[in-house]
C-alpha cells in the first residue's frame, strides 16, 4: 500500500476515535471557536508570500527537528515577516498534534494553516476550535464532491481554503469558488522526486482569481525568483527552516534576501 493510502486509512480510524473523545458540540463551545480569523490568502498577496512550516519529521525524511518549541518557531516566523505558518497536526507520520496549533496560536497573531489529511468535516471544526485560520485539502485524497463539501463548510466557519494538486486532473477537480488558494505540490507521490517544472506547467491552468501557491522543494531564494514570473504569489517552505537550529532566524535571512 502506498504511503498516502496508508495515512488516509489510519486517518479515518483516528477521526472515529477523536469524535468519541470530544463531540463536535464541545469543539463549537471552545474559546477560540468565536475568534475572528485572519485571511491567509490576503496575507500572501500583501506580504512576503512565504508560508513557513512547523514540521518535526516526515515519512520520506525521518526526523527533521524534534528539539524546538512550537511557540518559539511561531514567534520567530511571525517576526521574520512570513505571511503565515503551516502547522502539521498529524501525529503518527509527522510527529505533530492539535496542541501544536494551539501553542502557535497563543504566541502569534499571523494566519495559521492547519496542515492535515482532512477526510471529515469534524477535522475542520477542530481546526477552527484550535485556532487555525485556514485548512489544507489534498486533491489526491479527495473527490471533487468532497473538495466542494469540505471547502464550503470551511468557508462557513470563516476559514480560508488551500487545495493542493500534483497533476492536471487533481487541479481541475479543485477549481471552484469555495477554494481561495490553489497549491501545486512539486513532489511526485510515487517517486518522491521534486521538480519545479510541475508548478511551471500546471499554473497555466489556474484562473487569475485564485491565489497561486507552490509547495515542496523550495529551498532557495533562487527557486522563488524562478517561480514568481510564472505567477506564483505564495510559497510553502516545509523543511528548509526547520532543519536549522533557529528557524525564525533562517526565515528572516531568507525573506530579507527576497526583498
Amino acid at each position: 500500500m502506498a504511503i498516502l493510502e496508508r495515512i488516509i486509512k489510519d486517518k479515518h480510524k483516528e477521526v472515529i476515535l477523536r469524535k468519541c473523545l470530544i463531540p463536535a458540540s464541545q469543539l463549537e463551545q471552545s474559546v477560540l471557536f468565536e475568534r475572528k480569523t485572519a485571511s491567509l490568502a490576503t496575507a500572501i498577496k500583501e506580504g512576503s508570500g512565504i508560508i513557513a512550516e512547523h514540521k518535526r519529521r516526515s515519512p520520506s525524511k525521518s526526523v527533521i527537528n524534534n528539539s524546538l518549541s512550537v511557540q518559539d518557531v511561531a514567534n520567530g516566523y511571525e517576526n521574520a515577516g512570513a505571511s503565515g505558518m503551516s502547522v502539521l497536526t498529524d501525529g503518527k507520520y509527522f510527529g505533530g498534534s492539535l496542541d501544536d496549533l494551539l501553542l502557535a496560536r497563543a504566541s502569534a497573531s499571523f494566519p495559521l494553516l492547519r496542515k492535515e489529511f482532512i477526510v471529515d468535516e469534524y477535522q475542520i471544526l477542530e481546526a477552527k476550535a484550535y485556532g487555525a485560520d485556514a485548512i489544507l485539502l489534498i486533491a489526491a485524497t479527495l473527490s471533487r464532491k468532497q473538495i466542494q463539501q469540505f471547502s464550503t463548510f470551511a468557508k462557513s466557519l470563516g476559514l480560508d481554503v488551500l487545495c493542493e494538486s500534483h497533476n492536471e486532473q487533481e487541479l481541475q477537480n479543485s477549481i471552484m469558488p469555495s477554494v481561495d488558494m490553489l497549491g501545486i505540490n512539486n513532489r511526485n507521490l510515487k517517486t518522491f522526486e521534486v521538480s519545479l517544472e510541475t508548478s511551471k506547467t500546471l499554473i497555466k491552468q489556474i484562473p487569475d482569481e485564485f491565489v497561486k501557491v507552490s509547495e515542496s522543494g523550495i529551498s532557495s531564494v533562487a527557486a522563488i525568483k524562478e517561480l514568481k514570473p510564472h505567477g506564483f504569489q505564495g510559497f510553502l517552505i516545509g523543511e528548509n527552516f526547520m532543519k536549522t537550529d533557529n528557524p525564525g532566524k533562517s526565515a528572516r535571512e531568507f525573506i530579507e534576501q527576497l526583498k
